[in-house]
This record gives C-alpha cells, sequence and structure tokens, in this order.
C-alpha cells in the first residue's frame, strides 16, 4: 500500500514466540501481525496528505540527560515534544528523573540529591527551547513514598520557585506512583508554553 511504513523486525523487543492469545488475537485486529504471527509493514497512509499536521519537534539536552531509546531497554518516548501552534509554542516533557547523560540513575537512595537533578534535568530541556520555569503551567510530580517524601519535596520546591521569582506559580498534582526504575524516588513532568518570537 502506499505510504506504508516498513517495520524493522530486528527492532522488534516483544517476543513473538512467547504471545498470549489475546495478544494475537489484537495484535491482528490492529493490522501488525500476519495469520502466520509475523510482524508485518504498517498499511497507515500518511492522514497529513489531506489535512496540515501540527508541527512537532523533539527536544534534546544531550549534555545533562540521554534518550530514552539508548537505554539499554529502550524506552520508546521523546524526552520533550515542542508543539508549533501559531503564535504560540507548547513544550510538553515527559516524565523526568534523576538520569545523567549517561541514561544512569544519579543519587541513588538521596531523595533530595534526585529532586536537584531532576530540576536541572528539566531546566536544561527548557533552555534547549528558549524556555524557562517561567513559562511552566503544570507539573506533575511523582513521588515513590509520599507520605515520607512529600514533606521534603514541597520545601525543596518552594525554595526553587521561590529563587525562581515564579509568579504565578505552576499548576501541580502529587501522585505517589511506582516509577520506572526501584531506585528513582521522584519523577517530575512539565507543561511549558510560551508567544513563539
Amino acid at each position: 500500500m502506499e505510504n506504508a511504513i516498513a517495520c524493522d523486525t530486528k527492532k522488534v523487543l516483544i517476543d513473538l514466540s512467547k504471545l498470549t492469545d489475546g495478544e494475537k488475537i489484537e495484535m491482528k485486529k490492529l493490522g501488525i501481525l500476519s495469520d502466520t504471527n509475523k510482524i508485518i509493514d504498517s498499511v497507515y497512509p500518511d492522514i497529513h496528505i489531506g489535512r496540515p499536521a501540527i508541527e512537532k519537534h523533539v527536544v534534546h539536552a544531550p549534555h545533562i540527560i540521554n534518550e530514552a531509546y539508548d537505554y539499554q531497554k529502550p524506552s520508546s518516548f521523546s524526552r520533550a515534544l515542542r508543539l508549533d501552534l501559531g503564535d504560540y509554542k507548547v513544550l510538553l516533557i515527559s516524565g523526568t528523573a534523576s538520569v545523567n547523560e549517561e541514561g544512569k540513575p544519579e543519587h541513588i537512595g538521596d531523595f533530595k540529591a534526585q529532586l536537584w537533578r531532576t530540576y536541572r534535568n528539566i531546566t536544561n530541556l527548557l533552555e534547549a527551547e528558549d524556555m524557562s520555569w517561567h513559562d511552566v503551567v503544570r507539573t506533575s510530580n511523582y513521588l515513590r513514598d509520599i507520605e515520607r517524601d512529600y514533606e521534603e519535596f514541597n520545601k525543596i520546591r518552594t525554595t526553587f520557585f521561590q529563587w525562581l521569582n515564579l509568579n504565578p506559580l505552576p499548576a501541580s498534582t502529587g501522585i505517589q506512583a511506582r516509577l520506572c526504575w526501584e531506585t528513582l524516588l521522584v519523577e517530575i513532568e512539565v507543561y511549558a508554553i510560551c508567544k513563539s518570537k
């Protein structure tokens, strides 16, 4: 089919020989799996031929944090994505934690240091798009143990935001969650918006 996307089966991370019956049914209905249980090329055409797409740009800050797809076990998400909406740009920063430029966790066991490293990573992702914390409109804050760590989290966040002279403060949610790595104690997701230059 025209505009079909080829799937590199060398990069398929799931073991096709161990699919459950339910997985096979759903993958076949999506058009991913053939009747012989092999991955087939995508048949999804480019739907934006008839309508313009929102411009999306991947944001990188490799000097401070690596790309998730470069982990030893690749994870399929962008660190941040910039959307161009006419006179405005929106920055969506994925859940970011205390991870270094080599994709390794920093400050294992030290919640406060992990939070400061997380803020540093997010600051650099914002700066990669000529934005700052003053452009942030929302944060979602995931803590592994909210009862144990929220008081320290709030002290550090308040100190950081006061130091930045943020006014108004971003909207925010605090959530207790199991994070993707056992070593991570905090992860923050950020939405920022500003006028384009």
